[in-house]
């Protein structure tokens, strides 16, 4: 698999950087993974990153978007925090990817059986923590205004949160962020979501 440079990354369409990532998880479920020299990408990124895609995605031990996207060094930019939840500085480093870097997709993903999401669905306050896990609010209020009384203890609940926060990082991202939501109208990157199963490797794509 080659090293990704300046000139392939600028030749790709955002549609096209979209079909990599989900080709890269379909090898990822069957176990068919592209064979990568690690140590010549190294040698052959040392001097500068041209990456297709910036990924959102929550600090799950199981979520590692490199490995369920099927994706080498240089290939992509992994922004991790719990929950998959927005804030100044990831949003600073959207820009970073895209706008200067050259980045094409931006996907935000979610994933099943989420502790983030459980953690803010029963109230968890601890610390640091509690501010993080208020920022799934939106999501929890949009899910409870759709099924009143719904008990958000029940894992079918959970899950729903964790697609409508998904989905309400999207919808933040061009109001909080000028210089991405011009990009987006110019198309010159998209904009799309997912969910990870954890039982299955698969991913869920939404459009924006």
């Amino acid at each position: 698999m080659r090293t990704l440079t300046r000139e392939i990354q600028a030749h790709l369409s955002p549609e096209q950087a979209i079909q990599l990532l989900k080709d890269g998880n379909q090898r990822f479920i069957g176990n068919l993974k592209l064979g990568r020299n690690l140590l010549q990408q190294v040698n052959e990124t040392c001097e500068g990153q041209f990456p297709f895609a910036v990924i959102l995605s929550c600090i799950d031990s199981r979520t590692s978007a490199e490995l369920i996207f099927d994706q080498g060094l240089g290939d992509i930019f992994s922004c991790r925090i719990a929950g998959n939840i927005l804030n100044e500085d990831i949003l600073g480093s959207m820009e970073f990817a895209c706008h200067i870097a050259g980045s094409k997709v931006i996907m935000i993903l979610g994933h099943s059986k989420c502790g983030a999401v459980k953690g803010a669905c029963h109230g968890v306050k601890l610390g640091n923590l509690t501010a993080l896990l208020d920022k799934l609010s939106p999501a929890i209020n949009t899910a409870l205004s759709e099924k009143v009384g719904a008990d958000t203890s029940d894992p079918a609940f959970m899950k729903e949160v964790g697609r409508l926060n998904v989905h309400h990082v999207m919808n933040e991202i061009p109001k909080r962020s000028q210089i991405l939501a011009k990009m987006l109208a110019n198309n010159e990157i998209a904009l799309i979501g997912g969910m990870y199963d954890v039982d299955t490797g698969g991913v869920t794509f939404y459009d924006r």
